[in-house]
């Protein structure tokens, strides 16, 4: 299903109906979720006075399917990013953002030919042998002061890249293959300053997008739960899973309304931002692992053993949620707190 493409801010929720219709018929299909993604042109960006409507979007594909949201969120993301940078994407462009470090592995940034060119390793590449473009963060190597960091624009299309998937093992999220790709001499537009990509207010935003995902992956579990309660009459105990579950999953929609209402009266911007993206994506992670633990234990073992759907978003809610950090998460918060110099409550 292709979404209208024309569709201004204030009528966009008159499709989330086809929009949660879409995410299912993704069904865990990568490229399907990719087609999804590149026509999505109408969900509003972060920031601009609609981000509430571009949370509850993600929310809704993922409460249909994560596949769908995890790719669509990707895409919003880069395009948003591009769309701060003044620089314009094509239509029939997929992006993705890649911007993950890791231990022993460095991609740098070399200026070439009146160009870019990247050499080395990046991990955590989701997609790239499927998408045609991605956002990639590198090292500035200069002869002259010290390295930077800064972001490019990178056509995967191009030789010198090879994508290792196949060291993806993963059960969740099983076709958005996330393994590391070697770059060798590739050709890169750089998008932004040294250092632009972690200063601008939007990377604070994305990451408040990707809980919102999170949070629509345990509304698909509530709704689970709430139609197993209807099926037969529930005793106290699964009257007290589902009021639980209630309890988190409307706490985490609040944490995720006030943060819009924030970013769009320019309150989330600097620390403050940093600040309120680590408290949401907290309250948000924690929502997850407990509504699978109440799922879990209000259900048994049945739907995860006959109930592929559920079974399936199980394993991708567990997988993606783990892009919060746990105790590092909140012990960074911690940090950020005691910098401003006084109790935030």
């Amino acid at each position: 299903m292709r979404l209208e493409a024309k569709l201004r801010p204030a009528e966009f929720l008159t499709v989330q109906g086809d929009l949660a219709a879409a995410a299912r018929a993704v069904n865990g299909d990568a490229r399907r979720a990719l087609a999804l993604a590149s026509s999505l042109a109408s969900v509003p960006r972060p920031g601009e006075g609609h981000t509430m409507q571009l949370f509850d979007a993600l929310s809704t594909l993922a409460a249909a399917d994560l596949t769908a949201a995890r790719v669509v969120e990707a895409h919003l993301d880069a395009l948003a990013i591009l769309h701060q940078a003044g620089y314009p994407p094509r239509p029939d462009q997929t992006w993705g953002v890649f911007a993950a470090e890791g231990p022993g592995l460095t991609l740098t940034a070399m200026p070439a030919d009146g160009g870019w060119r990247l050499d080395g390793t990046k991990p955590w590449c989701s997609l790239a042998g499927l998408l045609s473009h991605a956002l990639v963060t590198a090292h500035v190597a200069r002869a002259d002061g010290p390295p930077g960091r800064r972001l490019f624009a990178v056509d995967l299309r191009q030789p010198g890249l090879t994508v290792h998937d196949d060291v993806w093992v993963a059960r969740g999220l099983a076709q958005v293959t996330s393994g590391p790709v070697d770059f060798s001499q590739v050709a890169a537009d750089p998008v932004g300053g040294d250092g632009w990509y972690l200063s601008r207010p939007g990377f604070a935003w994305g990451g408040i997008g990707v809980a919102a995902a999170w949070c629509g992956g345990a509304v698909g579990l509530a709704r689970t739960l709430f139609d197993s309660a209807g099926g037969r009459a529930p005793d106290q105990l699964a009257l007290a899973h589902l009021g639980a579950v209630d309890l988190a999953v409307t706490g985490a929609k609040y944490a995720l309304a006030a943060a819009a209402a924030d970013i769009d009266g320019g309150a989330a911007d600097g620390p403050a931002g940093s600040i309120l993206a680590a408290r949401v994506r907290g309250i948000v992670a924690r929502t997850v692992d407990d509504v699978i633990f109440h799922i879990g234990h209000a259900l048994g073992p049945a739907p995860l053993a006959l109930d592929a759907r559920h079974a399936q978003r199980v394993a991708d809610l567990e997988l993606y949620v783990r892009q919060h950090h746990a105790e590092r998460d909140d012990a960074a918060l911690g940090h950020m707190l005691m910098m401003t110099g006084s109790a935030p409550w």
